[in-house]
């Protein structure tokens, strides 16, 4: 997940507190409109379920296998039952007999078949690809050996789909919950061509909602309620309109207003509203961190950043009580490694993850080791000075106030190593940091379901989201055997994936700043919203104005 939280339909939608309105209410005992208000960052730049580069909000109006329930659990979506062989390599879905699309087709098991070939053709340029890794036949095609049609799924019926994989995956029935495994409907791609997706009313909905008024351009659009949505009686609103907010600020004044009922919050905000009863506090499985380019063009700093006492240094020079607390003061998290906190627990003892990977003197604050750390690294490298750039995306309004604490702190504590900060256009900085083209880079990463694997996968040697190029062998083995011979044993499996984030702490190949925290202004009359921190993350299902 490439953005800061994954909650829009696509990259450009974070959608960051979607609420509830009581629009309409009276003071009579007569029901409240159920329409609601709702703020974006950003417009929508695809509604192509094959395209899109996330997909926190995208489960409102595609549904796959399962959904995305409370608490990160699976919940029923548009198959009504599954089996799954004894070799867990075999998995048998049985759609819906009323599973419709929202123009009233009948949604097969062909749909899943058509989708997932359509979504692994080069053509389509799906950025997700990688997901399907696991899958029969899908590391062949995402490396452009095989052809999609030769992806483990098949329609044994009408509405059986079988899919085959190439070992067993402990988090497939949660990857069955992400709308990207959703179906799509071929006659409907067919019968649009090139105008496919390009407005509301050129493609068709599986999920609670239908998008209306999306013209492929514009800062207003809504979701509709999906009648045709096979379990549309449990569905209560009718209607949620979305505006684009250009900052939280206007934000504030347009919920002040009544023209919106949730509003994101500033740090600066936050402070004002805290006692609020209208304020509320969503967590989200994103890790702030930051990248270092191990294959850095300039040999000298290539050397400079391939230091493991550098690294170590920078990352006990950093006060993140203070980050998160003070500076930010958002209600972000202090993390304990590379991994969030909240994500997944212990199959044995139901240990957070976040706890296990902890490792003594790696993301505590420590100046007087930090000193030794950078002593060490001087000496090493053969000099006192080391200066080196931090590249950071400034369409972020915290991007320069971390920045700026990192610059601080570390000038303070290693007398001798400078930092420069290169704040660009967030696309800039996505652009330079896949051409490799950083020093240092403000990262983030947000999980897309609820695994470690999820942010394990990432620094692997061979994962073209590993920009920064870090390789490490060991770390390589352990997450290959947590894929491979011990995916059908959770709890081999989990003390893989332990190892392999105490490795990523010890060597601080990635040095974790803060897990985000969002704060919000919401309708106290709102209930029924289910949020989680990864994968789908908003679902208004079940929601309504009380």
């Amino acid at each position: 997940m490439r953005k800061w939280t994954g909650i829009g339909l696509v990259t450009a939608v974070v959608v960051l507190g979607l609420g509830l309105a009581a629009c309409g209410q009276s003071k009579t005992t007569a029901k409240p409109k159920q329409d609601l208000n709702l703020p974006a960052t950003a417009a929508l730049d695809t509604i192509d379920l094959a395209k899109a580069t996330g997909y926190g909000q995208t489960g409102n109006v595609f549904e796959s296998f399962y959904r995305l329930g409370k608490d990160g659990k699976v919940a029923p979506g548009l198959a009504d039952s599954a089996k799954v062989s004894a070799d867990q390599k075999t998995w048998t879905f049985h759609i819906r007999d009323n599973a419709k699309w929202s123009n009233g087709d009948s949604i097969t098991a062909q749909d899943f078949v058509y989708s997932w070939r359509r979504t692994l053709t080069p053509a389509t340029k799906s950025t997700y690809t990688y997901l399907f890794s696991g899958i029969k036949g899908a590391d062949k095609i995402i490396a452009g050996k095989a052809d999609p049609d030769t992806i483990g799924i098949h329609a044994k019926n009408r509405r059986t789909v079988v899919i085959q994989l190439d070992k067993p995956m402990a988090y497939f029935k949660i990857l069955m919950a992400y709308p990207l495994f959703a179906p799509q409907n071929q006659k409907v791609v067919d019968k649009y061509g090139k105008k496919y997706a390009t407005k509301s009313q050129y493609m068709v909905y599986s999920g609670p909602f239908k998008i209306q008024g999306w013209k492929g351009t514009g800062n207003t659009w809504s979701f509709v309620k999906n009648n045709q949505y096979w379990d549309h009686k449990v569905v209560k609103l009718q209607k949620i309109n979305y505006q684009v907010v250009a900052n939280p600020q206007t934000g504030l004044g347009l919920y002040q207003n009544k023209k919106l009922d949730f509003a994101q919050l500033s740090n600066e905000q936050v402070k004002n509203y805290k006692n609020n009863a209208a304020f509320k506090e969503y967590p989200y499985s994103i890790m702030i961190h930051l990248k270092y380019n191990f294959k850095d063009t300039d040999a000298t700093k290539r050397k400079q950043l391939s230091n493991q006492n550098l690294r170590q240094a920078i990352a006990l020079s950093l006060n993140r009580a203070e980050l998160t607390k003070k500076v930010l003061g958002d209600g972000s998290v202090t993390p304990t490694g590379f991994v969030t906190s909240g994500l997944a627990k212990n199959p044995k003892t139901g240990k957070d993850f976040a706890t296990e990977q902890a490792v003594k003197n790696t993301t505590t604050y420590n100046p007087q080791l930090a000193k030794q750390k950078w002593a060490a690294a001087q000496k090493q490298l053969g000099t006192k000075t080391v200066t080196l750039s931090i590249l950071a995306g400034n369409d972020d309004p915290m991007a320069s106030t971390v920045t700026q604490y990192l610059k601080g702190q570390l000038e303070k504590t290693l007398p001798g190593f400078k930092l420069n900060i290169q704040n660009v256009p967030a696309q800039v900085a996505q652009q330079r940091s896949q051409n490799g083209d950083f020093d240092i880079y403000l990262s983030h990463w947000g999980a897309d379901f609820n695994d470690p694997i999820s942010f394990m996968q990432i620094p692997v040697s061979s994962n073209s989201l590993n920009y920064g190029k870090w390789s490490n062998k060991t770390y390589d083995n352990l997450i290959q055997r947590a894929q491979n011979q011990d995916a059908a044993n959770p709890e081999r499996r989990w003390e893989d994936m332990v190892q392999a984030a105490k490795l990523i702490n010890k060597t601080q190949s990635f040095t974790p700043l803060y897990q985000a925290d969002y704060a919000y202004l919401q309708r106290t009359n709102v209930k029924g919203i289910i949020h989680n921190t990864a994968g789908t993350q908003w679902s208004y299902k079940y929601a309504y104005i009380k």
